[in-house]
C-alpha cells in the first residue's frame, strides 16, 4: 500500500529539513521514542530503532536511512513485526517556505498482508489521513520551534 502527503511550512527549507529529521518524537504523535544504534559517517546506513504508539498499541521498527541528501531528500526502511515500511521526505524551497512531501509504502507480513489485501481501501484512507496528520503536527512544531542556547 503506497500513499504520500505534502505540506507547506512558513520556515526556510534548510531548517526544516533539519528539524524534520533531528526532532522526530517532538513533533510526531506517533513516534515516541528513537534510539541511535549506529552511525555511518555519510549518513545512508544509519540504523535506529523507532518505537511507535497508535490507539494504544505500541510497536518497535528496526531502522536504517536509505537516502540523504540535505536540505532535499531523506528515506528510511522500517522494519517491525507486523509490517515494513519504506518512507521519504522530501522538501522543495518556495523562497523562504518549504513544501515538505511524505511518500510512504507500507508492506503487511503474515496474516496482516492478507489483512491490507482485504481492507485495502479502508486502510489506503486511513494511511492518507494520519500522514496528513503527521505533516500538520511537523507545520506546527516547525513554525513555532525556538532553538534553545547552549548552557555552557
Amino acid at each position: 500500500m503506497e500513499y504520500s502527503a505534502s505540506i507547506e511550512i512558513d520556515r526556510p527549507i534548510k531548517e526544516v529539513f533539519e528539524l524534520t529529521n533531528e526532532h522526530v518524537p517532538e513533533w510526531s504523535k506517533i513516534v515516541v521514542e528513537e534510539q541511535l544504534i549506529h552511525n555511518t559517517p555519510e549518513v545512508v546506513g544509519t540504523s535506529f530503532r523507532s518505537v511507535t504508539e497508535s490507539n494504544g498499541n505500541r510497536m518497535i521498527f528496526e531502522g536504517t536511512v536509505t537516502n540523504y541528501e540535505p536540505p532535499h531528500l531523506n528515506a528510511v526502511h522500517l522494519i517491525g513485526e507486523t509490517f515494513d515500511i519504506e518512507t521519504a521526505f522530501t522538501f522543495e524551497d518556495l523562497g523562504g517556505r518549504t513544501r515538505v512531501t511524505q511518500y510512504s509504502s507500507v508492506q503487511g507480513k503474515g496474516f496482516f498482508r492478507l489483512l491490507f489485501k482485504l481492507l485495502g481501501k479502508f486502510m489506503y484512507k486511513s494511511g492518507c489521513k494520519a500522514s496528513l496528520k503527521e505533516l500538520e503536527n511537523l507545520k506546527q512544531f516547525c513554525e513555532t520551534y525556538v532553538a534553545q542556547p547552549n548552557s555552557n
